[in-house]
C-alpha cells in the first residue's frame, strides 16, 4: 500500500467521467488498499480513483470515527435519496484551502459492486451519505463546488487561486 500523488484542479481529468469497471480484480483490490491509506493520509471521509489521476469508476468512503467502517465502491449508482436535506462543510484535496456548505439529501440508497464482485445494494445516512455522493460526483467530473450558485462559486475559486499563487 502506498499514498498517492493527488490532482490540483484545474486538471482536466477532474472534470472528465469514469469508466465503469467490468470486474474486480487484484489489482482493482491494490488500489483500493492504495486509495484507502491516501485518504487517511489525507485526511478526509472519502476518495475517488480520478483525484489520483485514475480514470476508474472506484471510490472509498469511510466516515466513522473510528475509522474502522472501510467502504470500497465499483461503478457507484444513486438508487434512492431522502426528502431531508443536510449541510455538511464540503472540500477536496484537488483544491486546497477552500470549503463551502453544500446541502445534499441525509441519506441515499446506493448500488456498487464491492470488492467480491457483487452487485450491493446499501443504505448511507449523515456524513456517510453526504461522502458517497461526493465522489459520485466525482466519478462523473463533478466537483463539489458544482453544486453552488455561480457567485459562490466563483467567489471560491478566486480565493483557491490566490492560495494558490
Amino acid at each position: 500500500m502506498s499514498v498517492r500523488k493527488l490532482l490540483r484542479w484545474p486538471d482536466k481529468r477532474l472534470r472528465t467521467a469514469a469508466q465503469p469497471v467490468d470486474e474486480i480484480t487484484d489489482e482493482i483490490r491494490a488500489l483500493w488498499d492504495d486509495m484507502i491509506e491516501t485518504m487517511d493520509a489525507m485526511p478526509g471521509v472519502g476518495l475517488a480513483a480520478p483525484q489520483m489521476g485514475v480514470m476508474l469508476q472506484l471510490a472509498v468512503v469511510d466516515a466513522s470515527e473510528a475509522r474502522d467502517r472501510r467502504h470500497r465502491l465499483a461503478n457507484p449508482v444513486i438508487l434512492d435519496t431522502s426528502a431531508v436535506m443536510r449541510e455538511y462543510e464540503e472540500a477536496s484535496p484537488n483544491l486546497p484551502g477552500v470549503s463551502a456548505k453544500i446541502s445534499r439529501p441525509r441519506g441515499v440508497t446506493v448500488r456498487f459492486l464491492d470488492e467480491s464482485c457483487v452487485w450491493t445494494r446499501r443504505d448511507f445516512v449523515g456524513l456517510e451519505a453526504t461522502s458517497v455522493q461526493h465522489q459520485i460526483d466525482h466519478l462523473q467530473g463533478r466537483m463539489y463546488f458544482d453544486r453552488l450558485g455561480k457567485v459562490k462559486r466563483d467567489m471560491l475559486l478566486r480565493k483557491a487561486r490566490k492560495l494558490k499563487g
